[in-house]
């Protein structure tokens, strides 16, 4: 009888500890981010500038910096957008949590493999090592989210950094 009731409690600890989990992951981390702002580096100046946006979205999470998700709408033409801000080659956008619902990252990654939707660098070392990425659509539909730079991947794989990077922060 006392075996039946420890698998019991063995049971109930996992199933708890599993919706926690699942809770976590998925909602307990994210907070809305009412103050973002969409920008695009320079072609000229090199520096990420203010763009024009509306119906702008965001959420973040303090857990990782690479959970920033972001949707917008821009007038901007991509005709425009080639012209004045810097094209980048990171076209795999990161999924976001299901209930953020402006952001379909498959969708947004066909769409970009289609061509209707191009990459721009948003900003460089937003976090060390961390790049923020925007992708905008024929239609003026914007996404934003964060990727790893070199050298963060570097970092967080444990090879030499080098000298092309930036000083790390202190912990």
């Amino acid at each position: 009888m006392s075996g039946k009731i420890v698998g019991i409690v063995i049971l109930a600890c996992a199933l708890i500890a599993g919706a926690a989990l699942y809770y976590l992951q998925i909602y307990g981390f994210y907070r809305e981010v009412p103050e973002a702002q969409v920008q695009l580096v320079s072609l000229t100046s090199q520096e990420p500038e203010e763009i024009a946006t509306r119906n702008l979205q965001a959420i973040d999470a303090d857990s990782s910096p690479i959970r920033f998700r972001a949707c917008f709408e821009t007038d901007m033409s991509l005709a425009m957008a080639t012209e004045t801000y810097e094209l980048t080659d990171h076209t795999d956008p990161r999924n976001a949590p299901g209930w953020f619902d402006c952001f379909d990252a498959p969708a947004l990654g066909a769409e970009i493999k289609a061509g209707t939707a191009l990459t721009f660098l948003g900003a460089k070392n937003v976090h060390y090592g961390v790049d923020r990425i925007v992708a905008i659509t024929e239609d003026g539909r914007g996404y934003i989210w964060h990727e790893l730079n070199d050298c963060g991947e570097k970092s967080y794989d444990g090879t030499v950094v080098g000298e092309a990077c930036p000083e790390q922060p202190a912990n």
